[in-house]
């Protein structure tokens, strides 16, 4: 039986998709929710399944080629099986189980090496057996760096057989080194990717984007952790981490200052009655904001929940639409990467971002006493068309006393 395979429905606010790859080929027998498509939109990357056991008759899209919601991208025939007859002829019968096995063994093998155009091209050029290499990507799929690293090691090895035979053809050895170095991609860029570009640009020309300073004694939340990090864990099934802490502040002092929490909507200015707070996750396709939902109804556990939730899907691409649409106000935490000091771009149309950064011990004065402290610099990002100076020093400084005594946090004040 013949059954139409569509693209998802796309929610109102994403317009189209594009097909980023066939998982499984045309002709190509597929197990019941086996991914078969990914579609890339402007904010997330959906996933089509084999609704049954068959295989994939025709595609009708390929790879880079635009969709609409819920349009026909493919045929697929339930339950189909390759047949009898397209076997090769004369073959012995006794041998028939080896070459079946033989043959699935190699099929496996293909099929979870799905290279893309630039892999492919990559191994035309220098004329490289696929086979050869072992893939690091997601289903032993064949990467840049694969081959880069595959040529590398050819030119060492005709680099030692040079030494062996004592000859002297160094100028060879390094023309190929350096051809190797100088190898160049060009791909188009991603929906996701070309979506935040055009995102940041609007931003940095249609705000009055200011960034102010200041930096706290981690302290405080450093000897919480340590004495009753276990407990919680065992209490909650999650790690006591930092950014439960900095969600909360941030609602607490959201709070105090409406007007952070607040957006511009054409001359209007929107005041939200709720604290949506969305936390900046990166991932191999790009920064994506998943948002902890009426976070001032949370306890610290449910908001380390939300966001060890939030990161495993974000890393395995399970993110849904809905879970990264609106939000209030945003923490950005590049201290993860080692980021010292920055300033965040506004996650449009939010008046303000929280940006985290690298906790450093570093002399400070306290009491007339220089003492070693671990110190994170906090930097807030906001539009000065709505929020004065005033404002946006007061309410990082809210922040500040919060996480400096985080018995205020649980009293709140």
């Amino acid at each position: 039986m013949s059954i139409e395979i569509k693209s998802p429905t796309f929610p109102e606010s994403v317009a189209d998709g594009t097909i980023a790859n066939w998982v499984k080929k045309e002709g190509e027998q597929v197990k019941q929710d086996e991914v078969i498509v990914e579609i890339e939109t402007d904010k997330v990357v959906l996933e089509v399944v084999a609704p049954f056991d068959g295989v994939i008759s025709k595609v009708l899209k390929s790879a880079g080629e635009t969709v609409l919601s819920a349009e026909l991208i493919a045929e697929f025939e339930e339950g189909a099986q390759t047949k009898a007859s397209d076997q090769p002829a004369n073959i012995d019968i006794s041998k028939s189980n080896e070459l079946t096995k033989a043959e699935t063994t190699s099929s496996d093998k293909n099929n979870s090496k799905v290279n893309g155009p630039a892999v492919k091209k990559l191994l035309k050029e220098y004329r490289l057996d696929e086979s050869s290499i072992d893939g690091s990507g997601k289903g032993g799929r064949i990467t840049k760096a694969d081959i880069v690293n595959h040529l590398d090691e050819s030119v060492k090895e005709k680099q030692e057989i040079n030494v062996d035979k004592n000859v002297n053809d160094a100028s060879s050895v390094k023309t190929s080194s350096t051809s190797m170095d100088r190898l160049e991609e060009r791909v188009p860029m991603s929906r996701l990717r070309s979506t935040i570009a055009n995102r940041l640009l609007s931003v940095k020309q249609e705000t009055a984007m200011l960034t102010t300073f200041n930096e706290v004694d981690i302290k405080p939340i450093k000897d919480l952790r340590a004495k009753y990090g276990e407990d919680f864990h065992v209490e909650h099934g999650v790690k006591l981490g930092f950014m439960g802490f900095f969600v909360l502040a941030a609602v607490q002092a959201l709070k105090k200052f409406p007007v952070v929490n607040a957006s511009i909507d054409g001359n209007d200015i929107v005041y939200h009655g709720y604290q949506d707070v969305g936390v900046a996750v990166s991932t191999e396709r790009g920064l994506v904001v998943p948002v902890i939902r009426d976070a001032d109804n949370l306890r610290l556990a449910d908001v380390e929940k939300s966001i060890l939730d939030y990161s495993d899907k974000a890393k395995n691409g399970k993110l849904s639409i809905s879970e990264m649409q609106g939000g209030t106000f945003t923490i950005s935490n590049g201290g993860v990467f080692g980021s010292l000091l920055s300033t965040p771009i506004l996650n449009a149309p939010q008046t303000a971002i929280l940006g985290m950064h690298t906790i450093q011990d570093r002399p400070v004065a306290i009491d007339g006493e220089v003492i070693i402290r671990p110190m994170m610099y906090l930097a807030l990002s906001y539009d000065h068309r709505l929020l004065d100076g005033k404002e946006a020093v007061a309410f990082l400084i809210a922040i500040k006393d919060q996480l400096e005594s985080p018995e205020k946090l649980l009293l709140n004040l």
